[in-house]
């Protein structure tokens, strides 16, 4: 089990690609404290249009390199991070809870109108959303949307070779330490009670990281969302696909 929950709190740091490199450097940057951590922020363009994009687990605001780029060329001002303990913020033991109140806060504070997240970052906005009813976003964009707590924890379990077993005392373990209940923590029961007027799921059918019935979950139950599927991109491509990039700019301007 401490090895399962160790993997929950201390996230990977994966090598920065060169064009995500290259999009980082060309940001305006400031760092914000937040809680126990020193927060990396990022601005590109000064537009009138404000937008905030929220990245996935043990990813980095340069994932969005090519949506940056092209949300340049339609007059934006992009506000991004790193999350706690990822890409340039500071490290230490964090959580998805933490993470998910960071986006509540950053919300709170920039009153972007629209919104871009990929993969767990997915989970923290729109959680974030529906857990405070003073934040509203007018177009949110959620490239794959993971559903139930309980199944990301079976698959840590899974990937980490650990028995089934595991998963029971690790609800116990995080149930106790946040005062919560995981079956509680659906996405898409939050979803039905974020402010967001319009938005838009994107999901690669043959997603090997994140299995599109997730998506589908949630986008049955939300009533502000369309899900479009796509092929050819995988779970982290999609975010560099002429065809998603293409979809992102239709949705926002509309």
């Amino acid at each position: 089990m401490n090895k399962a929950f160790a993997y929950l709190v201390h996230p990977m740091q994966f090598k920065i690609r060169p064009h995500e490199e290259d999009i980082l450097k060309k940001a305006e940057k400031n760092r914000i404290t937040f809680n126990d951590f020193e927060i990396q922020m990022y601005q590109w363009g000064k537009g009138k249009k404000k937008i905030l994009l929220v990245h996935g687990w043990e990813g980095h605001a340069g994932n969005f390199a090519y949506i940056i780029e092209r949300l340049l060329q339609e007059d934006y001002t992009i506000i991004a991070f790193d999350g706690p303990s990822h890409g340039a913020s500071s490290s230490g033991k964090t959580s998805s809870f933490e993470f998910t109140a960071l986006v509540a806060a950053l919300i709170q504070q920039y009153q972007p109108k629209q919104l871009i997240s990929h993969s767990f970052g997915s989970v923290a906005s729109i959680i974030a959303l529906g857990s405070n009813p003073a934040l509203k976003i007018d177009r949110y964009i959620g490239i794959t949307v993971p559903n139930k707590f309980r199944e990301r924890l079976e698959e840590i379990a899974k990937y980490l070779g650990l028995p089934y077993t595991v998963v029971s005392r690790l609800i116990k373990k995080i149930e106790a330490e946040h005062d919560i209940k995981v079956d509680a923590i659906n996405v898409e029961d939050y979803a039905q009670k974020a402010r967001v007027e319009k938005a838009l799921i994107l999901h690669d059918v043959n997603d090997r990281v994140l299995p599109i019935e997730k998506s589908r979950e949630v986008a049955k139950k939300w009533a502000a969302a369309e899900l479009v599927e796509v092929t050819a991109t995988g779970h982290y491509k999609i975010l560099g696909a002429e065809q998603v990039l293409e979809k992102v700019v239709t949705f926002l301007k509309n």
